[in-house]
């Protein structure tokens, strides 16, 4: 006889939970959650408050997203990001979930028709830009429906302690008020603990629960390079993310025109973004990225909150930003995908000064402290020799790293593998003789100067003001010939971090020797520094996550059906498929749909709209190129391999670059052989240089006159922008004739 047995409190847990795989699977495509997913949206099912701190790409978006399946009535999303909205609608009805969005790129007569589906029941989710909320009409239709969820997406923006405050956000205390039982769930990226309580206060979240992620991005590979020859080195770095999509970000909206001309210049399909342009022209730049018509996008700080494009694989800062938290939150636009992904930073002191000349401009002095103090945080980030993972994630109130998941350097120090601080050798050398003089100059021109005039003292500077001081007749006026002024100013920056000097926190920040120095003086120590290195341009993205050895021909097919479908449906790529689906589609050749389903971001709805097309593409170019399938592991956790996504071997392409011009053949016929433009051989020859590799350019070398006339331009434009030459030649040169002009120059005083 069946004995009824009751169901305990586990089991119905267990239960509960692979519901939700189910219906994560179905729509999303994703056979498991990512960490603290299921933990927030259990809580959000209770109908309990919650805070969530995960860091972009992190998968927050599903933390309101799938709850909106189960709960009754409508989810309502808070968002600033109105770019964003289209993208996020797009993707949820694309998965077979019902979304719109209500802002105010939509005529009214859209507004109507989504407010009556709303009433029918026929939205799950909506979309709504904060300034909406300042109207009384749409506060009134609010009182209609039936509110199961609220999201505040970007919630650190109603923080005036945070990098983005927005006042309107600060009309959001009223949902407590209208919907006190309504569960709420506060959203973002990037906020210190002082910001998270704000957060918590100003919205009046109950008893909420803390959902912290760790701030750690491990595909992400952080490198800081010093802003000499800047654009230069951003063409190096460009030669590695060909066919990739990429985001410049610059201080300024001139700087932005100009290195988007010069970039396209170059041969790259590069597109300008900030808040001065046409705002048709900014959204046809946008679209244009995000749809792969665009691989760069050069943009002020007011491009990017509203993308959601996963396949960024670099982001660049021109000029150094002006707060950690913007700048992480900028860098967390590279790999959302989680496949490897390069954050790079041009640094130099100097691009204070354009900071330092809108701060001024700030009239509150608590403010313009605060706005200060951050500044500083940024520079110290720049300026240090240790991980940068571990800075950053430190100022976040995160220990970094856990014991289990760090590798050990040489004399036991922790290193994350993926920044140009752990990259690098652990070098040192004996500076005992360099800082003596350094600090001997410091305390002889009084400890009232700044590191770039100390230098001069040390170099020998003519420089007006070292003269009109008469510090040119102290004995440790150009002692200093074995060192340059850049390596002089690291040096400096060492030494300040081994507390050897002191800087003060000035506008015009002065050094003086610390108690540490004065005992290395008397006591006659030595010391040893790092190494100085050269900047790391062409190492390898070391970010991890395991990747596949997929077919990269098929990879190319696939992306292409990608694209159709998507430009045929008005949605970016990404919404069709992600790269991680297409590389796992590349590598498994699923050739059925039992199969196909069991890739990763593949659900039921995208199975039923392209997998024949997709299936047919797969079976057609395996049977042509006898390329064979791959058993799909159980949960598709694609741990059957280890092996790293190949990674192309510049090394190899310069060498024999130097080794076709050691033959003297013709630049034409070098790039022939190598299938890529002169300019791009131009390169090479320029990158040999840089690493004192002896080059004969004699044979390439234009005529006198020619070089007579492009060396005159150069030396009234400067060398290191192209195009102001360019156009003071009158577009009488090209640009590669240019290029290699100075190169040759460059060759000529190794």
């Amino acid at each position: 006889m069946y004995e009824h047995k009751k169901t305990t409190k586990a089991e119905k847990s267990v239960f509960y939970v692979e519901k939700m795989k189910k219906l994560l699977k179905k729509h999303f495509g994703h056979d498991t959650f990512r960490p603290f997913q299921e933990e927030i949206i259990t809580h959000v099912l209770k109908k309990k408050d919650t805070f969530v701190l995960m860091p972009t790409g992190g998968g927050k978006s599903l933390c309101y997203q799938l709850p909106a399946l189960k709960l009754a009535g409508l989810t309502l999303v808070i968002s600033p990001l109105i770019s964003l909205m289209k993208d996020q609608v797009d993707a949820l009805k694309m998965s077979g979930i019902a979304a719109e969005f209500i802002n105010s790129s939509l005529p009214q007569s859209d507004i109507s028709r989504i407010q009556k589906d709303i009433q029918k029941g026929k939205i799950r989710i909506l979309y709504i830009a904060p300034e909406r909320l300042a109207l009384h009409s749409f506060k009134g239709y609010l009182d209609t429906l039936d509110v199961s969820l609220i999201a505040i997406d970007e919630a650190h923006c109603i923080s005036e302690w945070g990098h983005d405050f927005r006042p309107d956000y600060r009309n959001l205390k009223f949902f407590k008020e209208q919907y006190p039982d309504t569960p709420m769930i506060a959203l973002t990226a990037t906020a210190t603990p002082v910001v998270q309580n704000d957060i918590i206060k100003e919205l009046s979240l109950h008893s909420p629960k803390r959902c912290v992620a760790s701030f750690n991005r491990e595909n992400l590979t952080f490198r800081i390079l010093r802003k000499k020859h800047a654009f230069d080195k951003l063409l190096g770095l460009l030669e590695k993310h060909k066919n990739e999509s990429v985001i410049v970000y610059c201080f300024s909206r001139r700087e932005t025109e100009e290195i988007a001309d010069n970039l396209n210049a170059e041969g790259y399909k590069a597109l300008p973004y900030h808040a001065g342009l046409d705002s048709t022209i900014r959204k046809s730049n946008q679209e244009q990225f995000i749809t792969d018509e665009a691989q760069i996008m050069v943009a002020t700080i007011a491009f990017g909150m509203g993308i959601d494009k996963p396949d960024v694989r670099m982001v660049v800062h021109y000029t150094f930003p002006k707060n950690l938290e913007g700048y992480y939150q900028e860098v967390g636009r590279a790999g959302r995908d989680g496949l490897p992904s390069e954050c790079v930073l041009l640094y130099s002191y100097g691009d204070k000064r354009k900071h330092d000349f809108f701060l001024d401009k700030i009239q509150d002095v608590k403010e313009r402290e605060n706005k200060s103090k951050q500044l500083d945080n940024v520079i110290a980030y720049s300026e240090n020799r240790s991980c940068r993972r571990k800075y950053i994630l430190e100022y976040f109130g995160e220990t970094y790293p856990p014991e289990s998941s760090i590798s050990k350097g040489k004399k036991g120090n922790e290193s994350c593998g993926a920044c140009d601080s752990c990259l690098r050798p652990r070098e040192t050398f004996d500076a005992t003789i360099i800082t003596q003089k350094i600090l001997s100059c410091v305390l002889r021109t009084g400890s009232r100067f700044g590191k770039n005039y100390i230098v001069a003292v040390l170099k020998g500077s003519r420089d007006e003001q070292v003269l009109r001081n008469r510090h040119d007749s102290l004995s440790v006026y150009g002692i200093v010939n074995d060192h340059s002024k850049d390596e002089l100013k690291e040096i400096i920056t060492s030494l300040l971090q081994e507390s050897v000097l002191i800087s003060d926190k000035g506008k015009y920040p002065t050094l003086s020797v610390a108690p540490k120095g004065i005992t290395f003086l008397k006591q006659k120590e030595t010391l040893h520094l790092p190494k100085i290195h050269e900047d790391l341009i062409d190492a390898k993205n070391t970010g991890k996550r395991e990747t596949l050895e997929y077919n990269t021909g098929l990879f190319e097919k696939l992306r292409t059906v990608r694209k159709q479908l998507a430009d045929k449906r008005g949605v970016p790529p990404f919404v069709i498929f992600s790269d991680v689906t297409l590389q796992a589609l590349a590598y498994y050749l699923p050739q059925n749909k039992e199969n196909f389903i069991k890739i990763e971001g593949v659900g039921e709805q995208k199975l039923k709209e392209f997998g024949e097309l997709f299936i047919a593409t797969i079976t057609t170019y395996a049977k042509k190129n006898t390329v064979p399938s791959h058993d799909i592991p159980d949960k598709n956790r694609r741990k059957t391999s280890s092996a790293k996504r190949k990674i192309h071997a510049n090394a190899l392409k310069y060498h024999q670059t130097k080794e076709m011009v050691s033959r003297k053949m013709p630049l034409k016929k070098i790039a022939k052989e190598h299938g890529v433009k002169e300019s791009t051989i131009i390169n090479h020859l320029d990158r040999l240089l840089d690493a004192e590799e002896k080059l004969d350019l004699g044979y390439l070398t234009p005529s006198k006159e020619s070089i007579k006339t492009i060396a005159h331009a150069f030396e009234h434009c400067g060398e290191e922008m192209l195009r102001p030459v360019f156009e003071y030649l009158g577009e009488q040169y090209s640009y590669e004739e240019i290029k290699l002009v100075r190169v040759i120059l460059k060759a000529n005083m190794e």
